[in-house]
């Protein structure tokens, strides 16, 4: 019998961000690569009156919406997801949820159901389907509740104030509202607001206390591909299969587990333990976690505008950035495909002479 209800929501509350320590065919010449399916998460987003009382509080509802745009662009699962969002006066950003411990075999068995990306299937082969989960070979696993929604769990209620299923605190006095421009001195609001959401939807982790793993414990492995839910050292990493680093893993006691590593030299991304200021990083590893957790990635269509001779406008969702436009004259080779001169500029008019050529979306 399954243990799903067994258990009372247990709330947690997280500062994840710290200031830094084929087919239309286009003059009979051009193809398009495409294969796309409508999103169907909805957030909706409750603004605390200490963000309407804001006498920034267009701007800042502006960027959270636009936040909240690339998730529903980007996710397919047919769920609603309700976040209050308000301002604080420490830190930078945090996130408050509940989650439940729950049979690990229930939750191999719902992502199992859920596959439907290439992502799931290379998870998933690396998952056992059996009554204990690998991370710590206990029976259950902690998992919140918008996590169990988009794995067609029901019944479960958060227990925070209003019933939503997250929290969402923000201070904003540290941060670029929009973009751009920006001073070089503060944090991007529309990527830590993308980091709490991302903790919100089932990023995190269960570390520093070695007890029942979240869903991203599971692919927590080392440099040589074995499984690493452990606090120590700082050899830690996300990967789907043992084998590719899509992300290191913070292993600094300061930020949280479940977070990207910033202790040396590294590439800014949304899900930093320890925020860049002056940086404008979007998801990409984030939504990837998100996929393989029990969420549908959404790919985006490339579609045709106007058509006139040896020209057209090609276009995708503008709610999901990062994506690069690549071009093709040789299907037969892999080696053939090389990004457009256009890069992300999104719309692109492109120009076609060659017999054939083959245009798709690239994220690098």
């Amino acid at each position: 019998m399954s243990n799903q209800n067994s258990a009372p929501a247990r709330p947690v509350c997280f500062h994840p961000v710290f200031p830094a320590l084929l087919t239309p065919v286009i003059g009979l010449a051009t193809l398009l690569l495409t294969g796309a399916r409508a999103s169907g998460l909805t957030i909706v987003p409750t603004f605390d009156v200490t963000i309407t009382s804001d006498a920034n509080a267009a701007t800042i509802m502006a960027t959270i919406n636009k936040a909240i745009a690339v998730y529903e662009a980007s996710l397919a699962d047919p769920i609603t997801v309700t976040i209050t969002f308000q301002e604080m006066t420490s830190g930078l950003g945090m996130s408050n949820y509940s989650y439940y411990n729950i049979s690990y075999l229930d939750f191999y068995n719902h992502l199992l159901a859920d596959k439907t990306t290439a992502n799931d299937a290379v998870a998933l082969a690396h998952l056992p389907g059996v009554l204990n989960n690998p991370v710590t070979g206990s029976s259950t696993i902690n998992i919140n509740v918008a996590n169990l929604k988009a794995l067609g769990f029901s019944g479960y209620t958060s227990g925070l104030p209003g019933g939503v299923d997250g929290i969402v605190s923000l201070n904003t006095s540290l941060m670029n509202l929009s973009r751009p421009p920006g001073s070089g001195s503060k944090y991007d609001l529309l990527a830590v607001t993308e980091h709490e959401i991302d903790e919100v939807l089932g990023l995190g982790s269960t570390l520093p206390a070695v007890d029942d793993p979240f869903p991203e414990d599971l692919f927590r492995y080392d440099s040589t591909g074995t499984r690493a839910y452990t606090n120590s050292g700082d050899n830690a990493y996300f990967s789907l299969n043992a084998v590719t680093k899509l992300a290191r893993f913070n292993q600094n006691a300061g930020g949280d587990y479940g977070d990207w590593w910033t202790a040396g030299a590294h590439t800014p991304q949304v899900q930093d333990a320890f925020a860049t200021p002056g940086v404008t990083p979007d998801p990409w590893v984030e939504l990837t976690a998100l996929d393989a957790i029990g969420y549908d990635l959404v790919i985006p269509k490339l579609s045709i505008g106007s058509v006139t001779n040896h020209h057209a406008t090609l276009s995708w969702p503008a709610n999901m950035p990062g994506y690069l436009l690549q071009e093709s004259t040789n299907l037969l080779s892999p080696a053939a495909w090389i990004n457009s001169v256009s890069g992300t500029t999104n719309p692109v008019v492109v120009t076609n002479t060659a017999k054939l050529k083959v245009f798709r979306l690239h994220h690098p």
